[in-house]
């Protein structure tokens, strides 16, 4: 297969709702969407990247850059481009998984579409809809923390989980359990928030049977990680620390987490993120998947993911109606606590062109 071109869109979604989390703070979501135009077909994926680099080291403008200049020109001049390859080709250039991931995802989705066969044939999926859990960012207040809790809970989401930061954790997270009792399905996630010398701090999460801490560190210490999980009964989580099944391997085999978090984009891939999917099955680890306020091209992605056998805890797959009023595909709709998957040829959704139209910002195409 070849690649004739690739399509840039950037589109603008404003949120519902102001999300903020240890690190950063938005209102909107500027999507970088790429269509991949190839020899069998086209295909899109949704580069989940931040406008800015304080989430994640890739920003927009950079993740397009490096596309236009080097990514987009190496799979062009290669002559099989098709998914399996993709990362080998582009190798040469290092870092950039988000801008990886975006390629490889659009040229599965051709492949997937000229054969007719879904992501979630292909990754191996065994079930047709999955359980929805439910991010809630920092709100200004403790009432305003329990309406959002108690909104989400009426909607049916199966799991609910906070953002905390120091100075915003321990109260919270004491007050939504004692206010929704010992049932709920609660964990938290820092973002790299705390430092090694929080641990007496943390420690005090056990009083409150949360199902995980979610990457408490930063993302490159992994031995603190390991020294945490130590002394905390809380199950461990890594979520930023995990961006290639190598680093998955590491993190497990120096015991710094008990639970991961895949993020597709952040590892470079589904095929990546199949991979570490299954390495961490053969360690009886769980995993769940988690969201990065992707557009309807991704949440579908993520969907078929997360429907394989190991995804055991509810991900970050929400409706569409929980962050966009508007979105660039068919809606994503809650139904009993769960989201059904697409089986539809590649991601399964299709795109809706008079609100491409007209959420689009800037458009180009690479030749």
């Amino acid at each position: 297969m070849k690649l004739e071109s690739v399509e840039l869109r950037l589109v603008r979604l404003p949120l519902v709702t102001p999300f903020r989390t240890s690190q950063h703070s938005q209102d909107e979501r500027v999507a970088l969407l790429v269509c991949a135009h190839t020899t069998e077909g086209d295909g899109w994926a949704d580069c989940a990247v931040d406008a800015g680099p304080f989430y994640e080291p890739e920003f927009l403008s950079g993740a397009r850059a490096v596309m236009a200049e080097y990514l987009v020109p190496a799979l062009m001049a290669a002559p099989d481009a098709a998914a399996a390859r993709v990362q080998s080709v582009l190798a040469p250039v290092k870092g950039h998984q988000l801008a990886k991931a975006a390629l490889e995802t659009a040229v599965l989705d051709a492949e997937l579409r000229a054969k007719q066969m879904s992501f979630a044939q292909y990754l191996g999926a065994v079930r047709d809809r999955v359980p929805a859990g439910v991010s809630v960012g920092i709100p200004g207040s403790l009432a305003e923390l329990f309406g959002q809790v108690e909104g989400y809970l009426e909607q049916g989401y199966r799991r609910v989980k906070l953002k905390i930061e120091p100075g915003w954790d321990l109260e919270p997270i004491q007050a939504v359990r004692e206010r929704f009792g010992p049932h709920l399905a609660l964990q938290a996630d820092a973002n790299t928030a705390y430092t090694p010398a929080s641990a007496r701090h943390l420690r005090t999460l056990d009083e409150f049977g949360l199902l995980l801490l979610e990457q408490p560190l930063a993302a490159d210490d992994l031995l603190g990680h390991a020294d945490l999980a130590r002394v905390l009964s809380t199950p461990i989580c890594l979520d930023e620390s995990i961006t290639s099944p190598r680093a998955a391997a590491t993190a497990l085999r120096l015991g710094a987490c008990s639970v991961i978090n895949i993020k597709p984009a952040r590892v470079g891939g589904y095929l990546a993120a199949r991979a570490i999917h299954d390495l961490c099955a053969a360690h009886g680890v769980p995993v769940w998947c988690g969201g990065m306020l992707e557009t309807g091209i991704g949440r579908a992605a993520n969907l078929a993911l997360a429907a394989l056998e190991n995804f055991t805890l509810p991900g970050d797959i929400s409706a569409t109606a929980r962050y966009f009023t508007e979105d660039i595909t068919p809606p994503f709709v809650l139904k009993d606590g769960h989201i059904a998957v697409p089986s539809g040829p590649g991601t399964g959704v299709e795109i809706l062109p008079d609100v491409l139209g007209r959420l689009t910002i800037h458009h180009e195409v690479l030749r």
